[in-house]
């Protein structure tokens, strides 16, 4: 019975050494001297594609999910209103070039007979103030059609930015008003990670200050970025941030920004919303711990 028991506190001392130990490995990461770390989500801007015009939403060519580069085409609006407009500002251009062609003339043969004294003044005043008249029309006229083809052009509804469909808010068939969303999309060349840090820690952290970015989903790839803003109000910790002090109240809102370049060759799999880790680096002299250097950094060891 005694050796049992004597087993049984060694056990528990080997636990609570165990235990010991590893609260302060936990402890040792989350106490860098030199920087400070939140948590957060990535994040992305949110971009919407709405109908310029009201009028039927002719086709959608994207899914919900689809991975969508700068300038492709993802919806069609209805152009039938559109092309008959444009076919009649088509026709009274023609109309009117065919008059200012007319009055060009008859502006040029008043003049000529006004150097041989063979008409009065106000004939030829009245020839070059229609002329003139014809000019404006035939700019009107042109100006028109550019106008009729620029609502053709916006009827086809592209993509600014590189990203992924979001939703899709507007099914084909319907009709929209000006301005109807039809798609929400995320911007995955603007993508960043909003986390929360103390009111003593936050007078440290400088705008373009390098932090590095850590995925739950892949922790041993730090993702670098630079701090982009720094809210300048305090606020009470959102219920769905988790702070490993529970005593902090106050805290400041922080955003680190990923260059747009090194997201480039993994654009496709950016997911947003996955929960990770930012740490910021507040002492520009601090060498990166080992759990955050970038591979590049290994490497030169």
């Amino acid at each position: 019975m005694k050796k049992i028991i004597i087993a049984i506190l060694i056990l528990c001392i080997g636990a609570l050494g165990f235990y010991g130990f590893k609260r302060y490995q936990e402890y040792s990461k989350y106490h860098q001297e030199g920087f400070t770390s939140g948590n957060g989500r990535l994040e992305a801007t949110e971009v919407s594609i709405a109908a310029k015009l009201a009028g039927r939403l002719e086709t959608v060519s994207v899914d919900e999910g689809d991975y969508i580069k700068k300038g492709q085409t993802l919806a069609m609006m209805q152009l039938n209103v559109l092309n008959a407009k444009l076919a009649q500002a088509k026709a009274e251009l023609k109309q009117k070039q065919s008059k200012l062609l007319f009055a060009e003339q008859e502006k040029s043969r008043y003049s000529q007979l006004d150097e041989k004294q063979a008409t009065t003044k106000e004939a030829k005043e009245k020839a070059e103030s229609n002329y003139l008249t014809a000019l404006a029309d035939v700019e009107a006229a042109n100006a028109n059609v550019q106008l009729v083809q620029e609502d053709i052009n916006d009827s086809k509804l592209v993509s600014p930015v590189d990203g992924r469909v979001q939703y899709q808010i507007a099914q084909e068939g319907e009709v929209l008003s000006s301005g109807d969303r039809v798609l929400n999309l995320v911007d995955l060349t603007d993508v960043y990670m909003t986390f929360f840090v103390p009111e003593k820690e936050v007078g440290k952290i400088a705008i373009g200050a390098d932090a590095r970015i850590v995925l739950d989903a892949v922790p041993d790839t730090p993702i670098p970025a630079k701090i982009s803003f720094v809210d300048p109000i305090a606020q009470f910790t959102p219920k769905t941030v988790e702070t490993r002090e529970e005593r902090q109240k106050l805290m400041f809102r922080v955003k680190a920004k990923v260059d747009p370049e090194l997201i480039k060759p993994y654009i496709d799999r950016i997911k947003t919303g996955l929960p990770g880790e930012a740490w910021v680096q507040l002492d520009p002299k601090a060498a990166w711990p080992e759990f955050l250097k970038l591979k590049r950094e290994k490497e030169q060891k």
